[in-house]
């Protein structure tokens, strides 16, 4: 059996390629499996995947989407019987024709902790601006001699350069309750806040009896932050628009941790402009990279990112891990993950 690991290009400064594909290289132990570990330079295109991929019956590492999950991409593959994304998300693709084909495809929810202890720090960082007053302290000359530039030093040393939230008490708001969404919701119930959530459908069970699961208007009226982890899709797509920000509190907390695509960002920097928004902590764009100047980055109310919040060494390595698990399941005829 042909096994093809994608895999990319190792962007955190305390992980090395060599210790991602260590952890690969336990497909080895799998009775019967070849396996090739590629490393291109950059995620390849469509077209590009297909040298990689070649005759192989099982891929690991693929982004799935409709520009390689369709019919004409994979004519050129008949192999292939088995993909596994490493990613939590994946787009829309023709669900049908894959299973016609006989193939599964499995998604892998490594980093749900991850990503939300990440949106937790942009929530603090709207909160808090914890570097700004840092600056403040470490960048002053302490060690003046001048008498009145030392009363001015005593003024710095306890004030605060922007308001401080203080979060307890105070109502957040889960928009997509899936693992992430949960890990996120704990961290607000920890913190002392009321909790409340709104997904496509109910959740049911004893790990989300604190959350109040309610619609979507209620979310939008009732949240002092609203915190995103939906799944960007047709219906997901362009969310939060002007209708949506009208509808929230006055100095509502937006934090995006899902898909740029999930918030029309002129609608957010208006709702900003106009302090419907206090302040918008965003890991995720529209547009990724973006090719031209985005008005988001010209207002001190946001804290931007480039998608980093999944990329911790323990989450990288446990995706490969748990794609690996999810691929011995298969083989043992009880598949998980499975999206399609």
């Amino acid at each position: 059996m042909k096994v093809v690991v994608i895999q990319e290009t190792v962007m955190m400064p305390n992980l090395t390629p060599q210790e991602v594909t260590a952890h690969w290289n336990k497909l080895k132990e799998i009775p019967g499996v070849e396996l090739e570990v590629k490393f291109p330079t950059g995620y390849p295109m469509p077209d590009e995947l297909h040298e990689l991929v070649g005759d192989a019956e099982v891929v690991f590492g693929i982004w799935i989407s409709d520009s390689v999950i369709n019919e004409e991409w994979l004519s050129k593959h008949p192999n292939l019987k088995y993909i596994a994304t490493l990613g939590h998300g994946w787009r829309e693709f023709d669900v049908e024709m894959t299973r016609r084909k006989g193939m599964t495809i499995t998604n892998t929810i490594y980093g749900a902790q991850t990503i939300a202890e990440y949106g937790w720090a942009l929530l603090m960082e709207v909160c808090h601006h914890v570097n700004a007053h840092s600056d403040l302290i470490k960048n002053n000359d302490w060690g003046t001699t001048d008498e009145a530039v030392k009363v001015l030093n005593r003024k710095k040393w306890d004030t605060v350069v922007t308001p401080q939230i203080e979060l307890y008490g105070k109502t957040c708001g889960i928009f997509g309750l899936g693992a992430i969404g949960l890990a996120f919701a704990k961290m607000a119930a920890g913190f002392g806040m009321r909790v409340i959530s709104y997904s496509r459908h109910k959740k049911v069970g004893a790990i989300y009896s604190f959350i109040e699961q309610v619609d979507f208007d209620t979310l939008l009226k009732e949240s002092d932050v609203i915190s995103i982890h939906a799944p960007f899709t047709k219906e997901t797509a362009d969310t939060f628009d002007k209708a949506a920000f009208d509808k929230m509190k006055d100095g509502v907390i937006i934090i995006n941790t899902a898909r740029g695509g999930l918030i029309r960002e002129e609608a957010l920097l208006e709702a900003l402009e106009t302090g419907k928004v206090y302040g918008a902590g965003l890991d995720v764009l529209r547009e990724e990279p973006p090719t031209q100047d985005n008005p988001l980055f010209h207002t001190d109310k946001t804290s931007i990112t480039g998608h980093i919040a999944w990329l911790t060494k323990e989450s990288r390595l446990r995706a490969v891990d748990m794609a690996i698990e999810n691929f011995q399941h298969y083989l043992n005829g009880i598949p998980t993950s499975v999206i399609n």
